[in-house]
């Protein structure tokens, strides 16, 4: 682990292996360690996997009520030059796609392709945008606990949940160290992000979607929206698996992703 200074917070971030560049975004309420799979794996393939604490998340300190999706990914393409890092493939799930979105959109000239799993195009509706908020006041009233106790069975399908209680456990834990005022400002980011279905049309970078089949969160349909309107994009369906694809189901994550990385060389 790293800690470096990039716009002003100090990023917490692993930079394994060497070769072509892989950056992992991950999603929300967690930090880098959900990676740690794809971190060995790829590495050992032959890739360079650069994998940050986004900002207000694990080690990396928030430093305002609100962390946007464009903040964050203007810290990774700083985070990208201090590690002398010109071009990538992003790779982002959940919030972490978001995050994929806005550098898509920002600094397309230094992407090399596109991975985007468990996330969606749509922004929030106002339901959606008030359950944020609401969350947002708990955490900061009484903490990560509750939120730690309540999301297991929302994001890991019912096949983890029963065979796999050390995944329901790493999940549980990094949501519980999961700073409340991080927390609370990526929330707060994700409810103001922007719709990103408009950019898909435009997109030409190799995409890679990737879905659980028992997501509820960001369900198949959601993948597919953005598959058919990605121009060179394919989808890739994970079976028992739900939100967290690739701690649920590492393997076949690994797997999709190297088959991926091999046909942008």
């Amino acid at each position: 682990m790293v800690i470096m200074t990039v716009r002003r917070i100090e990023m917490a971030y692993d930079d394994i292996g060497s070769g072509p560049a892989l950056i992992l975004a991950h999603g929300y309420p967690f930090d880098r360690s959900m990676w740690r799979e794809q971190i060995d794996v790829l590495s050992a393939q032959g890739n360079r996997v650069v994998a940050p604490d986004l900002r207000g998340m694990g080690e990396t300190k928030a430093t305002g009520e609100i962390s946007t999706m464009a903040d964050m990914a203007r810290d990774v393409a700083a985070l990208m030059d201090r590690v002398e890092i010109e071009r990538a493939v992003i790779c982002g799930l959940s919030m972490g796609g978001y995050v994929a979105f806005e550098f898509a959109k920002l600094f397309p000239a230094r992407l090399n392709g596109l991975v985007l799993a468990g996330t969606r195009a749509p922004a929030d509706n106002e339901q959606e945008r008030q359950a944020r908020f609401q969350q947002v006041e708990q955490m900061l009233a009484n903490g990560m606990s509750g939120i730690a106790e309540a999301s297991p069975p929302k994001l890991l399908a019912p096949r983890t949940l029963a065979e796999k209680p050390e995944v329901v456990a790493r999940l549980h834990e990094m949501i519980l160290q999961s700073d409340p005022q991080g927390a609370a400002a990526a929330q707060r980011g994700m409810a103001a992000r922007r719709d990103y279905s408009d950019d898909l049309a435009s997109m030409n970078v190799p995409t890679l979607v990737m879905v659980g089949r028992d997501d509820p969160i960001r369900p198949v349909a959601d993948a597919e929206f953005m598959h058919d309107r990605i121009r060179d994009s394919r989808l890739e369906i994970i079976e028992d698996a739900a939100h967290m694809t690739n701690m649920e189901q590492p393997e076949v994550f690994n797997a999709a992703l190297l088959n991926f990385l091999h046909d942008l060389e």
